[in-house]
């Protein structure tokens, strides 16, 4: 399993200049707009994964 990935991009003002903020794992600072965030994964949701590949019956 690999590392996680940092974000590229600040959510609020899409700047990169981004460093860990001291509040704990997941958490980024985004030194142009000021803003702290977190990133978490919730879990996959109830549908599960689809294909869309799969043609409809009835061609």
């Amino acid at each position: 399993m690999s590392e996680r990935a940092a974000p590229f991009y600040c959510p609020y003002c899409g700047d990169e200049d981004l460093r860990p903020h001291e509040t704990g794992h997941g958490a980024w600072g985004c030194a142009s707009c000021n803003r702290a965030f977190q990133l978490k994964f919730l879990g996959l949701l109830t549908r599960g994964l689809q294909r869309n590949d799969v043609e409809p019956d009835g061609i």
